[in-house]
């Protein structure tokens, strides 16, 4: 019993160990918000690098409400752990999620995203009760060809559970990113072959405005 408890503590220590480390990212979304402050019931982008690198958001997302709070490396367990301070605090409207790539990438098995996800719905209904989420299919990329088939599962327990809960949603942006061959598009990356370039924020940008413009009304 002893060993158990001792191998927790351990545990628990390591994690906020590595959720400090987001910790300057965290801080200077609360100073931007210090000098200017966003208002409520706007589009909420909330996830890893893939919303933190999307400089062009605002301007590709034009008529809808965006604030941007990605943050690099992230998975879905730190954005539970900063829920009250990058999500909640500012009572949107709604909120698109993109997390889980990082996650299966350090080993987390599908199952593991799907239950951090539900943690984060819940959070969501507790505290923000008319709040709708989105959450942006978990993205192929060149560079992690080898967890594709894990992003394939965690998707399809997150998508059943969108499907099976009002106000969430599974939003299929993946798909976009293939040929008809059924090849991953070659040119829709930087050098890393992980992250998009503008090809491919520009097939994003267009997917996440279909489903805006279905289901976010101002």
């Amino acid at each position: 019993m002893k060993k158990l408890l001792l191998t927790t503590f351990v545990l628990f220590i390591s994690y906020l160990s590595y959720s400090q480390s987001f910790i300057s990212e965290i801080r200077a979304f609360e100073k931007q918000d210090s000098v200017s402050m966003p208002t409520k019931g706007q589009i909420l982008l909330a996830g890893s690098s893939t919303f933190r690198l999307w400089f062009s958001a605002k301007e590709d997302l034009e008529g809808f409400p965006i604030i941007n709070r990605g943050f690099g490396g992230s998975q879905m367990s730190d954005l539970n752990f900063y829920f009250d301070r990058i999500v909640a605090k500012y009572d949107p409207k709604m909120i698109l999620v993109y997390e889980g790539d990082n996650d299966l990438a350090s080993n987390e098995s599908p199952e593991s995203v799907f239950e951090d996800f539900k943690i984060f719905a819940e959070k969501v209904k507790t505290q923000l009760p008319n709040t709708k989420v989105g959450f942006c299919s978990i993205r192929p990329s060149t560079a992690r060809v080898n967890i594709l088939e894990k992003q394939k599962q965690a998707n399809g327990m997150i998508k059943a559970y969108c499907e099976a809960n009002k106000g969430f949603y599974y939003v299929n942006i993946q798909k976009d990113f293939y040929l008809k061959n059924g090849e991953l598009m070659p040119d829709i990356f930087v050098s890393d072959k992980l992250h998009m370039n503008k090809k491919g924020y520009d097939i994003w940008a267009k997917a996440t405005r279909k489903f805006l413009k279905k289901r976010f009304k101002s």
